[in-house]
């Protein structure tokens, strides 16, 4: 792709305005605005196919209709188009590029999965056309694509989910959880560890030939141009299929280029829960502090000195100072999951389980019955499609909007730029920015590659 497609604001505004008129005449004009009617199926599309791309279509497909399918990789398009096909009935339509897709007047909504890099770049064009979107987490590589992506959600009045489903699934434990703090069963709250694992570095990866199928220039995008590189082996079980060690595909997380690590993979999701137990959804830490910590390869400047081996942090340890002396560790030591510390007990909460003397003590003092409610907003959804769904429906926002969700992942973009500069950071959460320090401070943003600018 040499040029980027011209969707502005004004264009938007100004297709706004005719679709307002034209519905007047039109009963399909709601396509113009989005799903509206909760007796039809909404029309969606999924950008980006591989492994979760698939996970959020296949549990979307009791919901909605898929009209469309986009990838750059011809052989995950034609895989997932002929899955897609047998699960609904009907075959989608098939591109490769995602611009044809946003093209569409009948598409409602579409589910955004690619590699974090793409992500803000299609939301943004996708609410211009006027679609309502659901993009995977982490929902940006920086900490200003997230206050670009809140601005146009509030210039467009488009409908926007993160992917962050522990929200809305995982057998409620989450829920549970923060209504457990709610509740003031362990009192006041202290301490709050996520354990979101570690990483592995890499050997030493070679260029080599880019696989049959994938347009690798197309799936650099916003990124810098680099040669493609894998080793041989290939990666079995989850993400199998593709080299074990490159510098594309189920790998994409293990670089800076185009994600975050672990601190933007499961960080995302356990910060996330932890931010909205403590009450601490529209604000931010004071101070980022990286007590241990290890990058698998030499950085001078806050950037990698090589270009061939993985480069986010493999393990570390993260003191991180919120509102209220509540101290937040994160670190990549002990159980994946999330143990709340407070003046009066602490319990432990992951995907499978909630365990601890508070939640032991349920048994003979049960939460009040409208508890998970309450937490939730309302009813909790079948799964956090149907959220989504209902959201579209209402034109309210859903259970994981990217205000909440940009202000946890501002923690976590902070905690990779302190291990990048080897330093603490002072964090001011009402200006959004780092006190004192322009070197870090330029980190909160990145330049898009020519040709694959955002065009506002």
């Amino acid at each position: 792709m040499s040029t980027s497609r011209k969707i502005t604001r004004r264009n938007f505004i100004q297709g706004v305005a005719f679709a307002g008129a034209a519905s007047v005449f039109s009963p399909s004009a709601h396509r113009a605005f989005g799903y509206q009617s909760p007796n039809d199926r909404p029309v969606f599309a999924t950008i980006g196919l591989r492994n979760q791309g698939w996970a959020i279509t296949s549990k979307s497909f009791k919901f909605a209709d898929f009209a469309a399918l986009a990838d750059v990789d011809a052989n995950v398009l034609g895989a997932n188009v002929e899955k897609t096909e047998k699960k609904q009935g009907k075959k989608p339509d098939a591109y490769k590029d995602y611009r044809k897709v946003l093209d569409r007047k009948d598409i409602d909504a579409v589910m955004i999965a690619t590699p974090d890099h793409w992500h803000t770049k299609i939301a943004v064009e996708a609410m211009y056309a006027g679609k309502d979107v659901y993009c995977e987490k982490p929902l940006t590589l920086t900490i200003d694509e997230g206050k670009l992506i809140e601005k146009v959600v509030k210039d467009t009045g488009r409908v926007f989910q993160v992917g962050t489903m522990q929200r809305s699934e995982s057998g409620q434990r989450f829920l549970q959880a923060i209504a457990l703090i709610r509740d003031g069963r362990i009192g006041t709250v202290k301490k709050v560890t996520c354990g979101i694992n570690g990483m592995e570095g890499s050997p030493v990866i070679p260029v080599a030939s880019v696989p049959e199928g994938l347009d690798y220039e197309f799936w650099l995008g916003p990124a810098p141009k680099v040669d493609y590189r894998a080793l041989p082996e290939m990666r079995e079980g989850y993400g199998g299929g593709v080299p074990l060690y490159s510098n594309c595909h189920y790998s994409f997380r293990n670089w800076h280029e185009y994600s975050g690590g672990k601190l933007t993979d499961w960080g995302a999701h356990h910060v996330d829960i932890a931010c909205w137990a403590l009450g601490a959804s529209d604000t931010g830490p004071s101070k980022i502090s990286p007590l241990e910590y290890k990058l698998p390869v030499e950085y001078k400047d806050g950037f990698p000195a090589v270009n061939d081996q993985y480069n986010a942090a493999t393990e570390f340890k993260i003191k991180v100072d919120m509102p209220n002396d509540v101290e937040m560790i994160i670190t990549s030591d002990g159980d994946n999951g999330i143990l709340f510390e407070g003046t009066e007990g602490r319990f432990f909460v992951n995907r499978g389980k909630i365990v601890g003397a508070p939640v032991e003590a349920l048994k003979d003092n049960p939460l009040p019955e409208d508890a998970i409610e309450k937490v939730y907003g309302g009813k909790v959804s079948a799964n956090h499609t149907a959220n989504f769904i209902e959201s579209m429906n209402s034109r309210k926002q859903p259970i994981s909007d990217v205000w909440s969700h940009n202000r946890m992942l501002e923690i976590c973009h902070l905690s990779n730029i302190s291990m990048r500069l080897g330093r603490d950071l002072n964090w001011n959460p009402v200006k959004r920015e780092i006190i004192d320090d322009a070197q870090a401070n330029a980190f909160l943003s990145r330049e898009n590659r020519k040709g694959y600018e955002i065009k506002m």
